[in-house]
């Protein structure tokens, strides 16, 4: 059957089929160097596979742009900056954290477990901008290193992104290609095998830090006397950012037997743009309606369109196929084998280098692998969706540079003269993300496939 199929989709290398490899790798490889500008890179190459006509401009944005996938992006970054304005975050945070009464250890158990929290539901690098000052500000009150609980935080960020469809841009992207994939279905299959590698992991760094944090009861007592409720400058705001995405959280978990239930079709996407619409609405006024748009990261939904181009080049001139009709004799028509080898390939890849442009070039990939298997029923490749979605997520701990969060952390974490060295991370991050590839494996192998 592999022979047929592979004979059925050959094609005759021609100059658009050179073109289209080419601009991909040099806008993949621009994007790892982290020289330039992510948008304007992947907008260029858009343009120039335009001009050589690899893509067609009203075909790329038309067929190859995942539409679903920008809107929910942009109702997530809504959402997440109002939560960041209204300071409910790092109140809740605080107060975990006294709740504890200062304890280092606990302290890192409750903070690892939050930042799995808030990244399964905002932005990555939003979570890792409101939890690590507040790392910083009791790991000085209490005189304890630092290291242990950002080391943890990373992780953590990593981990809880993996859970949910809205955790992570690898999850928005496959969720936006795949409309019969619920946040239901994330949290169902993402989700649980996320917090099995999110207690596995909080069990092993408590006990590898064991020894290093301690602190004084007189530094406790200090931390206890902060006040928490200095984070929220308008209550109001604070109570409707809780309702709303309290609201908003519900939607999402309930929007796949609503469309059910109703019979009219409800996505994702538009639950996100609803809740940050009613929060701008019931909760901002004058300029700061204004103010909450500028937080859109629009350079990234630039970045996304312009990429989503440049890959649709790929699969208009016939390279993806090949490469399905490659992936299918590796795995020799085996779904399972197939799965097993995305969720180690993109581990690995996502642990070194920018996941996003691998996991936009896996999609239609994975895709056509479908086709060519004559898989008529969507749901066939979930183990493959959720292979993808679990190793481009979970990888992206194993290094410093694995993901984007980390680098954030890093960077802060220099600029309070504690520098997290790639090394040191590495010793911790490394092996926690082999062990959650490899809890992975057994979760896809004997519940999946």
């Amino acid at each position: 059957m592999v022979q047929q199929v592979a004979s059925e989709t050959a094609f005759t290398p021609g100059w658009q089929v050179i073109a289209a490899v080419v601009v991909f790798l040099v806008v993949y490889a621009v994007i790892i160097t982290e020289k330039m500008s992510h948008a304007a890179v992947a907008l260029t190459g858009a343009v120039i596979a335009a001009l050589l006509g690899v893509v067609g401009l009203e075909e790329a944005y038309s067929v190859h742009v995942s539409w679903r996938m920008l809107f929910l992006l942009v109702g997530m970054m809504l959402l997440s900056g109002m939560a960041s304005r209204s300071g409910v975050v790092q109140f809740a945070a605080m107060k975990a954290v006294q709740r504890v009464k200062g304890c280092p250890l606990k302290m890192l158990v409750i903070l690892t477990v939050g930042t799995a929290v808030g990244s399964a539901l905002l932005d990555n690098v939003t979570t890792v901008l409101l939890i690590v000052p507040l790392t910083f500000l009791v790991t000085r009150v209490l005189k304890v290193s630092p290291m242990p609980y950002l080391t943890a935080e990373i992780i953590a960020v990593n981990v809880g992104g993996a859970a949910t469809m809205v955790g992570s841009l690898p999850n928005m992207m496959i969720g936006g290609a795949n409309p019969h994939l619920t946040f239901s279905d994330f949290l169902v299959h993402a989700g649980l095998v996320s917090l099995l590698i999110l207690i596995l992991t909080v069990s092993l760094l408590a006990w590898l830090y064991r020894k290093q944090l301690s602190a004084g009861n007189a530094e406790r007592k200090e931390l206890l006397a902060i006040d928490a409720a200095g984070a929220i400058q308008d209550r109001r705001l604070a109570l409707k950012t809780v309702i709303v995405l309290g609201l908003t959280v519900i939607g999402l978990v309930l929007h796949g037997p609503l469309s059910a239930w109703t019979g009219v079709r409800i996505e994702a996407a538009t639950v996100a743009i609803a809740g940050a619409t009613l929060l701008m609405l019931a909760g901002l006024k004058g300029k700061a309606v204004d103010e909450a748009l500028d937080n859109v990261e629009w350079r990234t939904v630039v970045f996304f369109a312009g990429l989503f181009a440049v890959v649709g080049g790929l699969v208009e001139t016939g390279v993806v196929g090949r490469l399905a009709t490659m992936a299918l004799q590796l795995a020799s028509g085996d779904i399972g084998y197939f799965s097993i080898l995305v969720l180690w390939l993109s581990g690995m890849v996502s642990a070194t280098v920018d996941n996003t442009p691998f996991v936009a070039a896996m999609i239609p990939l994975v895709q056509e692998f479908g086709a060519q298997m004559n898989l008529t029923d969507p749901e066939a490749l979930n183990p493959v969706w959720w292979s993808l979605a679990l190793g481009s997520s979970l990888g992206g701990s194993g290094t410093l540079i694995g993901a984007a969060a980390n680098v954030v952390v890093a960077g802060m974490a220099a600029r309070e003269g504690k520098e997290l060295s790639y090394l040191d991370y590495l010793k911790i991050g490394a092996p926690v993300a082999l062990l959650s590839l490899a809890v992975s494996t057994g979760y896809i192998c004997l519940f999946l496939l």
